[in-house]
């Protein structure tokens, strides 16, 4: 019986190679959803790098402006916009579908960038008050100049928000929010991991386009504006880029959904169970009342407040040995390629931590990595006399030398955070049942990520105006910063408990 069982079962198995990788390929149900999505996040992805390096080339070269103007911004211009955003969300998703409401939120966005290169940005001596902030200048304290700025510039401030929105509204909540409901768990254990990598790609490809696009000032005739010409390569990407995130979108809703829903008859049942739409008093609410999501907040928002600390002082620094906009655009397109490339390292590890040491250990190597390689930054910024010799001998200056190990913090930071944090983050919802996963999720989206941003910007404001700059304030930041990363890795070790309890439980079912 047991031989003849054998036997039956190895004829079965294909021989040749070509059956071999056609059984082993994904079934075509589940390519028609994931080459779409992935094809969505790298789109997306290679957007936000782009946006992401513009935003900081903005604000910290712009005229009367510095990196001590991006506190500000976080707390006085991303946060109240985030809020608006969500009040505004709220009420949208209320009355439009989901095709809808994906293209009303995509389209602004997109259509502003393109307005900005073509229009704005060559209209900005006219649209910015320059002699009224001269003389508010005149009139406030120097530890006022920072806020000022953020006025003077406020297309540049405008530029900032929608830039900075595009990570929380476009990454997490259009393209999260679309894949969660449309993957099954599975699905989601074999391609999510996927979509990690596809990012990293495409942080190597736009960085390296930011770089190219940089240096094409050389080639220009004389009396072009450089930048200018740079912005509109750039936003022209990120237009393209739309187009491919739109027709993917609706790819997946005509060619995949709609077929699926109509077979099954559910499409009056999927219809009647939205997700639930939380506002901000809502979120803080339920945050309050479940020690599970409040631990995964205070991650969200512990790594937000750490790597702003941290980031704020380097991009001061970038701005002193890059004052000109194309050459510090340059580097941060190589800053985000080297980011790419070391993440894609990093997630080999970090699937090598998930598999040998579970996600407890995954979860604390994040704010180790920020720990480490921040106490490293601070030092050299708070002993560089000390540091001098050794300066002299690697034959550098003690500015660039800032500037290269605070690059290598941010790499580090954000490798550990997109190949580690994220997948722990998305993981810990796995165990949650339906309503915990959207009104947790949709918690944190609203209050968390904002909120640490915002939070960190807040003590570097307080810290500029009691102590008059950024420089004199640094030891203080580096006391701050190992308070929250102490409270961080304590979060991590309470949510470990909750999540390996609650995978028991749900195992045990």
């Amino acid at each position: 019986m047991f031989v003849a069982t054998s036997i039956e079962g190895d004829d079965e198995q294909p021989k040749g190679l070509g059956a071999r990788l056609s059984a082993a390929m994904p079934p075509k149900s589940e390519l028609q959803k994931m080459i779409p999505l992935t094809m969505m996040f790298f789109s997306i992805l290679f957007s936000y790098t782009i946006l992401r390096d513009t935003k900081d080339v903005l604000v910290v070269t712009a005229p009367g402006s510095s990196a001590e103007a991006i506190p500000f911004l976080k707390t006085w211009v991303n946060l109240p916009g985030a809020i608006a955003f969500t009040i505004l969300y709220s009420s949208m998703s209320n009355v439009l579908g989901r095709e809808a409401l994906f293209y009303s939120v995509l389209g602004p966005f997109v259509g502003f960038f393109a307005s900005f290169a073509w229009i704005i940005y060559p209209l900005r001596d006219v649209l910015h008050p320059t002699a009224f902030a001269a003389k508010l200048a005149l009139l406030l304290p120097i530890s006022f100049a920072a806020p000022i700025a953020v006025f003077r510039n406020w297309t540049y401030s405008l530029f900032y928000l929608l830039a900075n929105m595009w990570g929380s509204v476009v990454v997490s909540l259009l393209f999260w929010g679309f894949a969660n409901e449309v993957t099954t768990v599975d699905e989601a254990k074999k391609y999510y991991p996927l979509f990690g990598m596809g990012a990293n790609v495409a942080l190597i490809f736009s960085g390296q386009f930011v770089r190219y696009v940089s240096g094409l000032h050389t080639s220009l005739p004389a009396g072009a504006d450089p930048w200018g010409v740079a912005l509109k390569y750039l936003m022209s990407a990120v237009v393209a880029s739309g187009a491919v995130i739109a027709a993917c979108f609706r790819y997946i809703n005509v060619a995949v959904l709609k077929p699926l829903e109509e077979a099954s008859g559910k499409l009056e049942k999927k219809a009647k169970k939205k997700k639930p739409k939380m506002g901000l008093g809502e979120s803080f609410t339920y945050l309050a009342k479940s020690p599970y999501i409040r631990n995964l907040a205070t991650l969200v928002i512990a790594y937000g407040m750490s790597i702003n600390l941290v980031e704020v002082t380097w991009k001061s620094k970038l701005k002193l040995a890059y004052p000109d906009p194309n050459a510090y655009s340059a580097f941060m397109g190589q800053f985000s390629s080297t980011t790419g490339v070391v993440t894609l390292l990093m997630m080999f590890f970090g699937r090598f931590v998930f598999r040998k040491y579970g996600w407890g250990t995954a979860a604390t190597i994040t704010p180790a990595v920020l720990l480490a390689t921040g106490a490293a930054f601070f030092s050299l910024i708070l002993f560089g006399d000390f540091f001098s010799p050794a300066v002299a001998l690697l034959g550098t200056t003690p500015l660039m030398l800032a500037v290269l190990v605070g690059a290598a913090q941010n790499i580090m930071s954000k490798a550990a955070k997109y190949s580690l944090f994220d997948p722990c983050k998305e993981m810990a919802y796995i165990p949650l049942d339906q309503e915990q996963k959207t009104k947790g999720k949709a918690a944190i989206d609203v209050i968390g990520g904002p909120l640490g941003k915002s939070g960190g910007s807040l003590i570097q404001q307080i810290l500029i105006v009691t102590c008059g700059s950024l420089a004199t304030a640094t030891p203080y930041l580096a006391l701050i910063l190992a308070a929250i990363i102490g409270a961080w890795l304590l979060a991590a070790r309470n949510l470990s408990t909750q999540f390996e309890d609650k995978m028991a439980q749900e195992e045990s079912q």
